[in-house]
């Protein structure tokens, strides 16, 4: 009875101390998924479209990072304000500046906010250009926070931006 008693006693104990061990390393206990682990997904994708835009300067690419009442506050001038003025803005860029090239383009997002179908984003721009194959290339290093908005679809765009 008493090696019964002791095999009880160790086996029991020995439950404890793995009940232990899996309850302080995790094992067993539910994940709480990220509620916005989509929605980051989706606007990393809108990152990749910007980039990939801005370095070929594509009009429509560009005109279709926005949603359709967006608002670029970026722009030289006054701010271009919806889906129409930004395809013209683009479309006039490019036919004034035929040897526009973007040589490097970099959005460092540093945070990002969402609330419902909005985002707020803050971080920073680098880019280099040239404004012809003949002009040396110009650095910018611009603050930027970014107003995106949720489409039906689920995707991303742009909805204010503002460079500083």
């Amino acid at each position: 009875m008493t090696r019964a008693l002791l095999l009880v006693t160790v086996a029991f104990l020995a439950g404890l101390g793995i009940g232990y061990y899996a309850r302080s390393a995790g094992i067993g206990v539910p994940h709480k998924a990220d509620p916005h682990a989509a929605d980051l997904a989706a606007i990393e994708k809108l990152h990749g479209s910007d980039v990939a835009a801005t370095l070929t300067q594509d009009p429509a690419s560009l005109t279709s990072l926005w949603s359709d009442d967006g608002v670029n506050l970026g722009a030289a001038g006054t701010p271009v304000v919806g889906i129409k003025a930004m395809k013209e803005m683009y479309e006039q860029f490019r036919v004034g500046n035929p040897d526009f090239k973007v040589l490097n383009y970099v959005s460092d997002i540093e945070e990002i906010q969402i609330a419902g179908d909005w985002a707020i984003e803050v971080g920073s721009v680098q880019a280099t250009y040239k404004l012809s194959a003949k002009d040396a290339p110009v650095n910018v290093n611009d603050k930027a926070m970014r107003l995106l908005k949720r489409q039906s679809d689920g995707s991303w765009k742009f909805a204010l931006v503002g460079l500083k």
